[in-house]
């Protein structure tokens, strides 16, 4: 982690009242911690959330820029996977807390990608009922979408992310840097997040991704920044409207409602998030040709893309149609058993609707095999 600062970052502005705070995104970001972390008073001890991916990283770079910044932060690193998301985990971290010496003005960062960004949060919003949280998203997936919007929590055998925490952080620095030491399967996951922006919000940035996707996924610096800085754009825009997802929100969760089944019924190994959510999205457009009048030329378009991406756009035979509506019905979205979905007007425009049905389920997943 080089000392040599880069240039100014690019800065999008999450506007929340009293909890408003900036994503910073640039490169060389991580050396530069101390610069950023001043401004918010945090106390001058805390420790870092990570896992056994990243740690040998970044981690001890970053505790010593601290150090030289005279703050004290300590490590506490879990093993690297969804499978860590869990409430065993975020137990294993609050007990290993109190060791630490942290009190009310102590910070949690958040090192790692989404499973890493979820649980710190989850912690750091429980622990002494509330510690300073800093997100810093070393993954594509946490950088244009986990890190941003104070979603927190692990998931149970039964679904997702169905114990959390909506606890927004102080800062979000997201250093480009880091992605050049993701698994290219990784990299490929996080893409299909920045597809789902497009698809629901930005007709404009979904074209421009139909054509510079390569440039993105060759870790292009500017093409990398421009995506990040739209995402968190995007996704600030509607956290500002809708923190706590009461409508505008959930048009963020375009194939989750498939993907995150998907994902519990593979006990949360095999299978990335991001390739849960591109099937999902596939099936998403499917179901939007016949309920939102979706035309097919815009669905192929997005099954395209993601295809192109490197993503998968079928489920294939292992999912057993019974099981999958069983796992979605457990969904956060759900309302007195009835799926919601998110669906496409157009690409660019999403709605949520609770209009489709189990026959739309059953036909759709029979034509995305």
């Amino acid at each position: 982690m080089s000392a040599k600062k880069t240039g100014v970052p690019e800065r999008v502005r999450v506007e929340l009242g009293e909890r408003s705070y900036d994503i910073l995104i640039g490169k060389g970001l991580l050396s530069q911690v101390v610069e950023y972390l001043r401004p918010l008073k945090l106390g001058k001890h805390g420790v870092i959330i990570t896992d056994t991916n990243v740690e040998p990283l970044y981690a001890g770079a970053m505790c010593d820029a601290l150090g030289k910044g005279g703050f004290a932060a300590e490590v506490l690193s879990v093993p690297a996977g969804e499978a860590s998301k869990s409430l065993r985990q975020a137990n294993r971290l609050f007990e290993k807390l109190p060791s630490h010496g942290l009190d009310r003005q102590s910070f949690v960062i958040a090192l790692g990608g989404g499973v890493v960004g979820d649980l710190a949060g989850f912690v750091a919003a429980s622990y002494l009922r509330g510690l300073a949280l800093v997100q810093v998203p070393t993954s594509l997936l946490a950088q244009v979408d986990s890190s941003v919007g104070g979603k927190t929590g692990v998931n149970l055998p039964q679904g997702k992310n169905l114990v959390g925490a909506f606890y927004q952080p102080k800062l979000v620095l997201a250093d480009i840097d880091t992605l050049g030491t993701l698994p290219e399967r990784e990299l490929r996951s996080g893409f299909a997040e920045v597809i789902k922006h497009g698809a629901i919000r930005d007709a404009e940035f979904f074209v421009w991704l139909e054509r510079e996707f390569k440039r993105v996924l060759a870790l292009d610096p500017k093409a990398v920044t421009h995506v990040v800085r739209r995402c968190c754009e995007i996704k600030a825009e509607v956290v500002s409207a809708d923190e706590r997802e009461s409508g505008l929100r959930a048009i963020l969760n375009l194939g989750h409602t498939v993907g995150h089944a998907m994902e519990t019924l593979s006990d949360y190994s095999g299978l990335l998030h991001g390739e849960a959510i591109s099937m999902g999205m596939c099936c998403g457009a499917r179901l939007s040709i016949k309920r939102a009048g979706l035309s097919k030329a815009d669905a192929q378009r997005l099954c395209d893309l993601i295809a192109a991406s490197g993503l998968p756009t079928r489920l294939g035979k292992t999912f057993k149609l019974g099981e999958l509506l069983e796992a979605a019905r457990l969904d956060k979205k759900a309302r007195d058993g009835k799926l919601r979905f998110v669906l496409l007007k157009r690409l660019g425009e999403a709605f949520v609707s609770d209009a489709v049905t189990d026959v739309d389920i059953r036909e759709v997943v029979d034509v995305c095999r």
